[in-house]
Order: structure tokens, then C-alpha cells, then sequence
């Protein structure tokens, strides 16, 4: 699936324990919104990573991506240890000089 490299990149730290790849693809001062709380930075960006996957174990398959240069939405199946897995969950990004400067799960 064709994805601008940040995203992909992304992606790609789904499948393994990288939190430093997960976290270059995001500019400094990005935003990550999910499960109704924000999280701004570097820092907080790889708490909620590393959280996240120690407390869901999820896995996250890519269905579909669209969208331009500077928004994209890829929506996804992510199964793992929580109620309603699997669900699908679209992942809208927001792109600035080849990094993630927001992203919101929905």
C-alpha cells in the first residue's frame, strides 16, 4: 500500500519493539490523540507507544489508506487484549516536512 514514508514507517513499528523508529517519524512538538487523552512530544508519544503495547499486546493490520501530501487516513484492524477485538479504527495523520505532526485514532 502506497503511504508517505513517515507513515509507513509507522507501520512498520507495529510488527517489532523499535520505539526510537516509532518516535523519528514524528516531528517534536506532534500530537498524538487516543482514547480521549492527548500526547504531546517526543516523550509522551513513546510512553503512550510502549503503554499502549504492554497493556493491549495488539496487532494492527492495515486495510486501507487515503488521502494527499499533507493528511492521510489509514484505516485498520487492530486486535489484541481488549474488549470488541478486533475492531477497525481509522488512523487520520497530519504530515509536515516529512514528519507526523498529528495523529488521531478513531
Amino acid at each position: 500500500m502506497d503511504m508517505p514514508k513517515p507513515i509507513a514507517a509507522f507501520f512498520a513499528t507495529e510488527t517489532g519493539d523499535d520505539a526510537d523508529a516509532l518516535v523519528a517519524s514524528f516531528a517534536d512538538d506532534a500530537t498524538v490523540d487516543d482514547e480521549a487523552a492527548s500526547h504531546v512530544g517526543h516523550a509522551a508519544i513513546r510512553a503512550w507507544w510502549t503503554g499502549a503495547r504492554e497493556k493491549y499486546q495488539q496487532t494492527t493490520d492495515v486495510l486501507e489508506a487515503h488521502g494527499g501530501a499533507d493528511a492521510v487516513t489509514v484505516r485498520c484492524r487492530v486486535s489484541g487484549r481488549f474488549p470488541g477485538s478486533p475492531i477497525t479504527l481509522d488512523f487520520r495523520f497530519a504530515l509536515a516536512d516529512e514528519r507526523i505532526t498529528r495523529l488521531e485514532i478513531r
